[in-house]
């Protein structure tokens, strides 16, 4: 599949320096990902400027060079130039005119918050399913295809990975498909040119602002998905300002709209809410109708994500007979409150969940607590290479648990102490209540041998992870494994007392 350089820039305000009807084969953005016949895209990064390898893109056989500045190089005589404002953009819309639009083919629903995201996904998907529907997922945990799981390197692909990801789904015939949007891809065009049928909206709250830098600026950079660059039908949860803010742009805008959250002025809203171990009771008010079920899901956060996929359910045209059915049967989200099985647990319940921000420590903190009936024990760390701001407000939250467990997360480049230094500068209020352990394993074993019938311990930060970053090395670990493996040390060789007889 080959396009000219006018298909592919149709739609696009450019200059083109050579011949339009040159031939592309392929879209490129890394030169040592250059195909003979592909067209390479300068793009200006944060620490690197594309343009600087346009000759190595050149000399591996790119046929056009798409740039926001015409580059002068012996070896481009032969080489057609397109000139652009703005190479990330440019490439988004040119990937989308490659693949020939694919996400018009179906209904993609595009998910943003801080939170939330990955479980909205999958109840979307499972709704779909149960509606007869043929689905795709694409996010954090990664991507599925039908039943077909892989693994991706962003929340988000880039926007040539992208579109490749939705062609291929159109191709397997995709009714609807669910995606993560995160803030980094709106910010970087990942996903400009991309068709949504309906966008949603679940919270926002600190994190990432090592990259944005100001609440402001994050809340802009997700706001984009309900901007008239993005037309859709919305969901928006309105428990906070931020989602009151989104619900006035887009009632100004005139979009169809429906609103989620606690408060009885949401559109959909719980009426009553009854919190078991293993499930959660509700009744939600839809509209002014009244639908009582239960959800095989735990945590006031879970409502949340119920109700923002019954309000994406009810935009994308399903029945709310259909949605409650599928809520019914929910599916155990990958590393979300995902409880450790195992073959001997001593009577202490772990639970392993991705929260890596101090709004979801404290939510599934929350949870917890309110499901246990004796201590709970918290196990967290946090990356590195990432918004050191956020550490002591992590350690803050740490202590809703009754003791913390300081450990490592992905450290990255940095020194793990260093990084556990900046977490328990938060917890001067807990003394007594924690302790440091940098080895994760110890870490998790440690909360472990503390732990007594009835308690709970709550692994947070990786979820569904199965690896650690560690220097320039990925290093194979899994939470839900490790735990479950020291339970059997700590308690798979404890044998029954005999039961004495007369």
């Amino acid at each position: 599949m080959g396009k000219t350089c006018t298909e592919l820039f149709a739609g696009l305000d450019c200059t083109v320096l050579g011949n339009p009807d040159d031939e592309v084969s392929g879209i490129a953005y890394r030169s040592d990902r250059v195909r003979p016949g592909d067209a390479f895209f300068c793009i200006v990064g944060m620490t690197t400027d594309g343009h600087s390898f346009a000759q190595d893109a050149i000399d591996r056989g790119a046929k056009v060079l798409v740039v926001e500045r015409k580059v002068y190089l012996a070896d481009a005589t032969d080489v057609t130039e397109v000139v652009v404002s703005d190479t990330r953009k440019a490439m988004a819309l040119a990937a989308a005119n490659f693949y020939e639009h694919p996400s018009k083919d179906f209904a993609l629903v595009g998910i943003t918050g801080t939170n939330g995201k990955t479980t909205t996904t999958y109840l979307v998907e499972h709704m779909a399913r149960v509606a007869g529907k043929r689905t795709g997922v694409i996010g954090t945990v990664g991507v599925r295809i039908g039943n077909a799981q892989e693994k991706t390197a962003h929340t988000t692909p880039e926007s040539p990975d992208l579109q490749k990801l939705l062609a291929r789904m159109r191709d397997e015939r995709c009714d609807v498909v669910a995606m993560e949007v995160s803030s980094h891809a709106l910010d970087l065009e990942r996903t400009w040119g991309t068709t949504f049928a309906v966008t949603a909206f679940s919270n926002l709250t600190q994190d990432h602002l090592d990259y944005h830098h100001t609440f402001e600026a994050y809340f802009e950079a997700k706001a984009r998905l309900f901007s008239k660059g993005y037309p859709a039908r919305r969901v928006i949860c309105i428990d906070d300002k931020w989602g009151n803010e989104l619900l006035r742009r887009c009632s100004v805008a005139e979009d169809s709209i429906v609103t989620t959250g606690f408060d009885s002025s949401a559109q959909i809203h719980p009426v009553d809410v009854s919190y078991e171990p293993t499930h959660t009771s509700v009744t939600l008010d839809v509209r002014g109708s009244r639908y009582s079920f239960d959800y095989p899901l735990v945590g006031r956060f879970n409502v949340e994500n119920v109700m923002c996929a019954f309000g994406i359910g009810l935009q994308l045209g399903f029945s709310a007979d259909v949605i409650v059915e599928a809520l019914e049967e929910a599916p155990q989200i990958p590393g979300r409150l995902e409880r450790v099985k195992a073959s001997h647990d001593g009577g202490v319940s772990v639970f392993v969940d991705y929260a890596h921000t101090p709004d979801a420590l404290e939510k599934a903190l929350s949870s917890i607590v309110a499901l246990t009936p004796g201590r709970t024990i918290c196990v967290f760390g946090c990356g590195g290479d990432r918004d050191a701001s956020k550490r002591p407000i992590m350690g803050r939250a740490a202590l809703a648990a009754d003791h913390a467990v300081v450990t490592s997360d992905n450290p990255r480049t940095e020194d793990p102490n260093a990084i556990i230094a900046d977490i328990v500068s938060g917890m001067a209020a807990g003394a007594g209540r924690f302790d440091v352990q940098p080895d994760r394993r110890a870490a998790i074993a440690r909360a472990i041998s503390m732990a007594e019938p009835g308690d709970s311990i709550l692994v947070a930060g990786k979820g569904h992870e199965d690896y650690q970053l560690v220097g320039e090395k990925t290093l194979s670990f899994d939470d839900r494994v490790v735990a479950a493996e020291e339970l059997e040390r700590a308690f798979g060789d404890q044998v029954d007392e005999p039961v004495s007889g007369d």
